[in-house]
């Protein structure tokens, strides 16, 4: 790939498209605030973030994020309750779960169709992307942001076999457990908890496979014994540093040590509580508190310290994973304001090696280990 980039180009490592576009209702072929408009007008209130959306297709383009790792979402709960802190509802089945699940790939698959995006699973493609992106530069163009098809919370993995039809449908990056407990292994909120039975033979499963695991949501637990078992590449898509904001949604600096020896990568996210320490959800103005951009510099001078290098960062933005402006940087409008790290990274005295590792490259070096 070249290394000269006028506007450097971005992998974002976690995106909840699919969900966006079909649990909140949100066209994302729209610009950020045609559709912030349009939920206004209607006067939704069933989402605290709407109005607030930050993510759409046009503004990918114009922030030159032109690769993420785009999520399919789908969550099983024996009670079919949300969950009281994300308003995530479960299905009563592992098979609705799959359906589900099925009918966000529906949508992506919709997206190709559109030329709105195109799904990477080489690394030819991946190659040919990279250049349509970065040697072309008529700004009229319509690129297709490229996707690689990533599973949050692998409930709806309805057995072994389903695994495998997941992989040949695209999906390279799973990460088995979300929030709360799951039918592969414990996540956020449960702490104490680890991989159930079943989690064991999937990762053992995933040994077989060109894919990565991503170990962002597991509990600490959870997260050792799946270093134990999977012998892949491991990634934490969107996850910070709980030396800097405390509390067990954040990784341990021995946690992130492991992912370091493992050369694996961490991606940096955006929501305001991660980044933060305290931060209250739906009382809290980040711009009173003053939480701006350049508190993930911190997570990311954190993590380069442990490594020596900055070779294992990047962004896992997870922008609009149900939330928006009101649990976002103030001095973040919408996801082409990506592009201001480089001067916040060029002020922290990262070189432009150091930004091109963080907006692209490493993500790079560890996506190429899957894509066949």
């Amino acid at each position: 790939m070249k290394d000269s980039i006028k506007v450097p180009f971005i992998i974002d490592a976690h995106l909840d498209l699919a969900t966006n576009a079909m649990t909140m209702n949100r066209d994302l072929t729209k610009t950020v605030q045609e559709i912030r408009d349009k939920e206004s007008e209607l006067g939704w209130k069933d989402y605290q973030d709407r109005g607030n959306g930050t993510v759409a297709f046009p503004e990918l383009r114009n922030g030159n994020v032109g690769l993420v790792l785009a999520t399919m979402i789908s969550r099983y709960s024996e009670n079919g309750s949300p969950l009281h802190t994300m308003a995530l509802p479960g299905w009563h089945s592992p098979q609705q779960a799959y359906a589900h699940a099925q009918c966000q790939l529906a949508w992506y698959r919709e997206m190709e169709v559109s030329g709105e995006m195109v799904q990477i699973t080489t690394k030819d493609g991946l190659e040919s992307h990279f250049n349509m992106w970065t040697e072309n530069t008529d700004s009229l163009q319509k690129k297709p942001v490229g996707y690689i098809l990533a599973l949050e919370g692998a409930d709806s993995i309805v057995n072994l076999d389903y695994l495998h039809t997941f992989h040949e449908q695209g999906l390279r990056s799973i990460g088995i457990s979300h929030f709360g407990p799951g039918r592969y292994a414990a996540g956020t909120h449960s702490d104490g908890s680890g991989l159930t039975v079943i989690g064991k033979e999937l990762l053992k499963e995933m040994n077989q496979l060109p894919m990565q695991l991503d170990l962002t949501h597991l509990t600490d637990k959870g997260f050792y014994e799946a270093l134990d078992i999977f012998q892949g590449t491991v990634i934490a898509s969107h996850q910070n540093c709980r030396s800097i904001v405390p509390g067990e949604r954040q990784f341990s600096d021995d946690q992130i040590k492991c992912i370091i020896e493992r050369d694996g990568m961490l991606g940096g996210a955006l929501d305001t509580w991660m980044m933060y320490p305290d931060f209250q959800l739906g009382k809290d103005d980040p711009k009173k508190l003053k939480i701006g951009m350049e508190l993930l510099v911190d997570h990311f001078d954190h993590i380069c310290q442990m490594a020596g290098n900055s070779k294992h960062i990047g962004f896992g933005s997870d922008l609009d994973g149900l939330f928006g402006l009101e649990q976002t940087p103030y001095d973040i409008d919408n996801i082409s304001d990506l592009q201001k790290f480089s001067g916040i990274l060029r002020k922290r005295g990262y070189t432009s090696t150091d930004i091109e590792n963080i907006f692209y490259k490493n993500w790079t070096r560890t996506l190429n280990r899957i894509l066949t």
